[in-house]
């Protein structure tokens, strides 16, 4: 195994502020890339796409719960498969409490094309509690293009798509697959993907910050269970 060079205190100092300087610029062009995401033009959603979950069959409005944003993970789960995708599996693993990205407005759902009846069982052997829904019934992940087909057969791919709506109208915001999903499942990455983002007043374009009359996005973070519904 090749291991880092040894050596002293000072001079790890040194080299950590060498590094530092880049970090600072990569933090910084991350910003600006953000902005630019949150520039992007939106594409109405005029499709009724069918969805089954704990509750029975849902719309994709309800699959917002109420809130305006919706970041929702393409999970692959083929319905003739027998469990989840492993790489899935372990991006769900990582995502945190849900009530720091419901603070700032936003609702977070997985969804694969297997029928429901696989996902439940499977849902509960992962211990997981987040919202996964089926698209079984409709054309959802062939339309978000995480459902593919290549020489004759349906392959699935992962993805993460973000909406917004305006009372009963739904928006796609933006999607990204496969490499595009590295350094996600933070509550601050997820909303760094949505058209609202941080909600922070710093953020471009303004005007974003207080879009509900709320406090801006790091005024409102709670300990989880001090969150009001």
């Amino acid at each position: 195994m090749s291991l880092p060079e040894i050596v002293s205190r000072a001079q790890w100092r040194a080299r950590r502020e060498e590094l530092l300087l880049k970090e600072k610029v990569v933090t910084r062009a991350r910003d600006v890339l953000n902005a630019e995401r949150r520039r992007l033009p939106m594409v109405e959603v005029a499709e009724e796409y069918v969805f089954e979950g704990g509750d029975g069959k849902a719309t994709l409005l309800d699959l917002f719960e109420g809130r305006d944003q919706l970041v929702v993970y393409h999970f692959m789960f083929a319905p003739d498969w027998e469990a989840g995708c492993r790489s899935c599996s372990a991006f769900l693993d990582q995502i945190g409490h849900l009530a720091h990205l419901q603070a700032r407005n936003t609702s977070f759902a997985a969804v694969s094309r297997a029928p429901y009846t696989r996902i439940l069982p499977f849902k509960a052997r992962m211990g997981w509690t987040v919202p996964w829904y089926s698209s079984y019934e409709s054309d959802f992940n062939q339309d978000f293009e995480v459902t593919l087909e290549q020489e004759g057969e349906l392959v699935e791919r992962p993805g993460i798509s973000c909406f917004l709506r305006d009372l009963d109208r739904v928006f796609h915001t933006y999607s990204a697959f496969e490499r595009g999903l590295d350094g996600l499942g933070s509550t601050t990455s997820l909303l760094d993907l949505t058209a609202l983002g941080r909600q922070e007043e710093w953020e471009e374009p303004k005007g974003r910050a207080s879009a509900f009359g709320a406090p801006a996005g790091s005024e409102r973070i709670r300990y989880h269970d001090e969150y009001e519904d």
